[in-house]
């Protein structure tokens, strides 16, 4: 598509936009189940206990899945776990809602597991997405991350950027066994190292699952139409304004937090 833009010369300039594909994406969800994945959070569920992040968790990703759906029915997701390393639960991808809940259900937590491995997720990541591609679709992990007292390590070629890694972050306070900002900058690096294109990185240690709900719809946007995460300004802050008067100044809007 060629666009004609006006200046202030006379003749004005060409630009040409080329048309791209959105190509269909097969997501892997990667999930952590070392034992700090069954801290309880602050909300709680339907009978008033409180809900552990893995509990939410499974419920963010089956949010997840049928709003990707709703997007596009051509999406494909399997699932994978991680302790010392990754480990798939399903190989074969699907679009089949009724499979998808069967295997977030089925997921579940283990004893304390030490330092994670990622680079067993990402050569499965790597070996998958290069199936994929074959299929002209693109390659996605989702990874949903717990560990607040040890950093994930990996190994893996700086020039071999095969996918996108998106992460969400769920994490205790800092204290004397806890380093979240040593574990975070872990994460950011490895995304960074890996992602082919942006990849988007989210964290939250209020232990609120409405926080990590809000994160999982901004991992619907599409990496092929992604701006840079310093520029997301989603979701916007609630203002509660009052009528506009002449004897009611507006210093008296009252901000309220969308945390």
């Amino acid at each position: 598509m060629e666009v004609i833009v006006e200046g202030e010369s006379s003749g004005g300039s060409k630009y040409t936009l080329n048309p791209t594909r959105i190509l269909n994406e097969d997501i892997l969800i990667c999930v952590d189940v070392d034992a700090e994945s069954m801290v309880e959070m602050k909300s709680t569920g339907p009978n008033g206990r409180p809900l552990t992040r893995f509990e939410s968790i499974k419920q963010a990703i089956l949010m997840f899945i049928n709003a990707k759906l709703s997007i596009n029915p051509d999406h494909r997701f399997a699932f994978a776990t991680l302790s010392k390393s990754a480990s798939l639960l399903r190989r074969e991808f699907s679009s089949e809602v009724e499979s998808a809940i069967a295997a977030v259900m089925g997921l579940s937590a283990t004893s304390s597991s030490g330092p994670a491995d990622l680079t067993t997720l990402f050569q499965i990541a790597a070996h998958e997405a290069k199936k994929s591609r074959a299929q002209n679709r693109i390659f996605r992990v989702v990874l949903i991350y717990c560990r607040s007292s040890t950093k994930p390590q990996h190994q893996w070629p700086v020039n071999r950027k095969l996918f996108t890694l998106d992460v969400i972050y769920l994490h205790d306070k800092p204290g004397p066994d806890n380093c979240p900002q040593e574990v975070y900058d872990a994460l950011v690096d490895a995304l960074e190292h890996v992602s082919e294109y942006e990849g988007y990185i989210h964290e939250s240690g209020q232990g609120l699952a409405r926080i990590l709900y809000r994160h999982m719809c901004v991992l619907l946007s599409h990496p092929q139409q992604r701006c840079a995460q310093e520029y997301i300004d989603i979701p916007k802050s609630l203002t509660k304004k009052s009528p506009a008067s002449d004897s009611m100044p507006c210093e008296d809007s009252v901000p309220i937090s969308s945390q």
